[in-house]
Formats: structure tokens, C-alpha cells, sequence
């Protein structure tokens, strides 16, 4: 395939290969994880994990449930779904091994063996038959696919009819103003944390950058609703920093 042919995406403010971006992608994960989740309390100064209170609270996990838990990480989503259904079994998925690594090493992973699981995927082609979970949940994950409308048409595949998609990730400000002030912290503090902290500002970096990357509440909704769900609304988290995002298999 000649240059002019290559398809592009993007990589926080940079132009790659859509062939390139996952690997690009995988490396950033790969060089924090093993500070991630502090970097997550430092960043967000806790608020993180009101924001992800916030997506169980509207989730509302029953047990018998199947999750599937995209870009899992180390499994605090997953982690908080069978802490309220305790019965339900959930699957963490992830493109990068060392962060699932992270994950097993924590109390609750040992705490829940018998209902979790740990799979190395892609949410672009997940490795599940169609029909296979009844929540699907993405936590700050969605912005790094290099095909958001591929990932989201997997996750209309695997979830059985009745399901439910739930997307946390940040988003944009209503007001120009806050946003410019938002954008100053983000920029200017946080890769300075990486650097401190995980060694790394560069991928601190990469990761403000496709925040801003990102759809607006809006123009996300609509994604959703072409990938086939219905039912879809969104609520704001903290004026709009972060915002959750549900749509239903009909």
C-alpha cells in the first residue's frame, strides 16, 4: 500500500498509521503500570474513585451477572461490580499484560478468584461468542481504541439481548472558560506528576492530549446509538471532566 493509502488516526496531538497506534498505545500502558493506580489518586486527587462509585450506582450490578470489563486494567472497575453482586462473575480484559499482571498482585484478585477473570484482548476483536455477557463496562479506555466504532459495535456483539454498555471517560467542559483552566492543569501538571512520580512524562502526556482528542458528550451519544444501541443517555461527572455514558441491547 503506497503512503497517500495509509490510513491515519491519532496518537494524542500526532498523525500515525492506524497500524501503528495500538503498539503506540500498548507501549504507554506498558511503561506506567506498574504506577498507574497511584498516578490515578494523584492526578485526579481521589476523584477518581467517586466517578467509578457513580457508573456502580447507575450500573446497579446484580448477582448471576456476567461483566465484561474492557481496557480493565487492574480491575477496579471489576473489583467494585463484585463487591456489590458478589455471586456475579466478571472478565477483565486488556490489550496490555503488565497492567493485568498490576491487577492479580492486588488483596481484592485473590479475594475474588473464583469470579474473575484475566484475558489479554483487543476491544476492537474480542476473543468471546456473540451473546456472551449481560454489562460490558470501558473506564477511561474508549479514547485509547484506534476504532471507537469498531470497539463499540464488538460490544453490541458479545452482550446478550437486554444488555447494557457503560462508558467512563473523561469529556468536555460546557464552559470555554473552565475548560481553558481545566486544560491549563491538565497540560502543565500532569505530565510534571508523571515524570515524578512514574518516571514518565511523556505518556502522561500522550494521555492529556487524547483527552482533548476526544468526542464531546453529544457526538459520543451518537456513536453509541450507530453501533446499534438504544435507550442512550449520559450524565456529567463533575461539571463535565468526566461523563458516563449507557446504552442498552434492545
Amino acid at each position: 500500500m503506497s503512503t497517500s493509502d495509509t490510513k491515519t488516526t491519532h496518537f494524542g496531538f500526532k498523525t500515525v498509521a492506524e497500524d501503528d497506534k495500538a503498539g503506540m498505545v500498548h507501549g504507554v500502558f506498558t511503561n506506567v503500570a506498574s504506577k498507574y493506580d497511584i498516578m490515578n489518586d494523584v492526578m485526579s486527587a481521589g476523584i477518581h474513585r467517586v466517578w467509578k462509585d457513580a457508573m456502580m450506582d447507575w450500573l446497579a450490578p446484580r448477582n448471576g451477572q456476567r461483566l465484561l470489563d474492557v481496557a480493565g486494567g487492574t480491575g477496579d472497575i471489576s473489583f467494585r461490580f463484585l463487591d456489590r453482586a458478589p455471586q456475579a462473575y466478571a472478565v477483565v480484559l486488556d490489550m496490555t499484560e503488565s497492567m493485568l499482571i498490576e491487577g492479580r498482585k492486588r488483596a481484592d484478585a485473590t479475594d475474588k478468584a473464583d469470579h474473575l477473570d484475566w484475558v489479554v484482548g483487543d476491544a476492537m476483536a474480542l476473543p468471546f461468542e456473540d451473546n456472551s455477557f449481560d454489562r460490558y463496562t470501558i473506564s477511561f479506555g474508549i479514547r485509547n481504541v484506534t476504532r471507537i466504532p469498531d470497539a463499540l459495535r464488538e460490544a453490541y456483539r458479545v452482550l446478550r439481548p437486554g444488555g447494557r454498555l457503560m462508558v467512563l471517560e473523561f469529556s468536555q467542559l460546557p464552559n470555554d472558560g473552565m475548560q481553558k483552566l481545566y486544560d491549563l492543569y491538565s497540560f502543565n501538571v500532569i505530565p510534571r506528576m508523571g515524570k515524578l512520580i512514574a518516571g514518565d512524562a511523556d505518556s502522561y502526556q500522550y494521555l492529556v492530549e487524547s483527552i482533548r482528542k476526544f468526542p464531546d458528550q453529544q457526538t459520543f451519544a451518537q456513536m453509541i446509538r450507530e453501533a446499534g444501541f438504544e435507550n442512550v443517555k449520559y450524565r456529567n461527572l463533575s461539571m463535565g471532566i468526566a461523563a458516563l455514558h449507557s446504552g442498552w441491547k434492545i
